[in-house]
């Protein structure tokens, strides 16, 4: 194991702690979707409970989508961990700055250039 900071240390376990959460949420909202019943289609269900269903599943569909997308982002940050690339922005190579990672520790770039990024957008 990487002989990490304390506060990279601290950052890793609070990506970790995401790591679970996010899997946990991912899992019980695969679980809730209606879609996920094996004898859904052959439940002759009214007109208004398959709209519903339907609603259910398209929303329980776009909430994965995007815990999905986070918990890519939470992996990718505990990879760089390991291979001492964390903190290191993708740009410009320099250090990302320690607040920004404490509020958000999947940050891939420094304040200045995810600035400029968001300007040429």
């Amino acid at each position: 194991m990487n002989d990490l900071t304390p506060e990279f240390q601290i950052l890793k376990k609070g990506l970790e702690a995401d790591y679970q959460r996010l899997k946990n949420r991912i899992r019980v909202l695969r679980a809730q979707d209606p879609f996920s019943d094996p004898n859904r289609a052959n439940d002759n269900a009214a007109s208004d409970t398959e709209a519903t269903e339907e609603s259910d599943h398209d929303r329980a569909e776009a909430l994965v989508a995007e815990l999905e997308a986070q918990l890519s982002q939470v992996i990718g940050a505990l990879q760089r961990l390991e291979t001492n690339s964390y903190g290191i922005c993708v740009i410009c190579s320099r250090m990302i700055e320690m607040n920004r990672l404490k509020i958000l520790p999947t940050a891939i770039m420094c304040s200045t250039c995810e600035k400029t990024q968001q300007e040429r957008q």
